[in-house]
């Protein structure tokens, strides 16, 4: 059974407007909003709960949202809106007409469990670019990391930028996130190599072996890594550079060091 709503007053579309702008909503909440019906199916593989959607029916058909939502484990509230309210929502140029709201993960590193006992793990530290993070995220899904951990964040997993710039890897990765300490000790706990992206004491990237469990630690562009994973490194790592700058863009370089440590492990496609 579907509800329609023709309103921009609407207290519902009023909510899902403060969720789809506001951070601290977010986090009060527990809750998100989705758009488009990739991204959606992707949060149903990966076991987040939607409890409603949104469509407009002059971009998306009725039976093609039945047909999305059948796959659904839970009951859901179906509701169609009007496109003047579809454009206060949509956070896209380009749309598929269908919104979601879903619950958020817990995803503090307190509560994380490895999904392998020889885990590579990819540490971002205190990223700030929901691009770079997106990035990030599209690239430990294509090289199919056990993890992704996001120490000391500054902006919530949720953000709209971060669900659009990742095209829905949000929602096929492991992640977890934490200060740097309490990262570190987990990793200390679990028996993890960690090797930091630093320029300090540090060798070759394609020097050392990765097939052993692994954690590589990238920091931000302008400061690179704190002194809390500087201090705590297996041992530090830098991809050599011949040009004029000394450092690259964090996502490339995460890709450089993550495919070299497939490559060590025999990485098929």
């Amino acid at each position: 059974m579907q509800n329609h709503i023709k309103s921009l007053q609407n207290d519902k579309v009023k909510f899902l407007y403060q969720l789809k702008e506001k951070s601290r909503v977010r986090k009060k909440e527990q809750r998100f909003i989705i758009e488009g019906k990739r991204e959606i199916t992707l949060a149903i593989q990966g076991g987040y709960t939607i409890t409603q959607i949104y469509y407009c029916s002059s971009i998306l058909k009725y039976e093609e949202v039945l047909t999305l939502i059948s796959s659904f484990r839970n009951s859901i509230e179906l509701f169609e809106i009007t496109s003047e309210i579809y454009r206060k929502l949509a956070y896209r140029s380009t749309t598929e007409g269908i919104i979601a709201l879903v619950i958020s993960k817990n995803t503090d590193i307190t509560n994380f469990v490895l999904p392998s006992k020889n885990p590579l793990i990819l540490i971002a530290e205190a990223p700030e670019k929901p691009g770079n993070i997106g990035a990030i995220l599209r690239t430990a899904d294509a090289a199919q990391l056990d993890a992704v951990l996001i120490s000391e964040p500054k902006t919530d997993l949720y953000n709209p930028n971060i669900i659009r710039s990742s095209v829905g890897c949000i929602f096929t990765n492991n992640i977890a996130t934490g200060s740097s300490l309490d990262i570190i000790d987990f990793l200390k706990k679990q028996e993890v190599n960690i090797y930091g992206a630093a320029l300090q004491a540090s060798v070759d990237y394609h020097t050392l072996d990765y097939t052993k469990p692994t954690a590589i630690v990238v920091g931000t562009e302008a400061t690179g890594l704190s002194s809390s994973f500087i201090e705590n490194t297996t041992q530090n790592i830098k991809i050599p550079m011949s040009g004029v700058i000394d450092s690259m863009n964090v996502s490339v370089a995460a890709g450089i060091l993550i495919f070299e440590a497939k490559r060590q492990r025999n990485f098929t496609y």
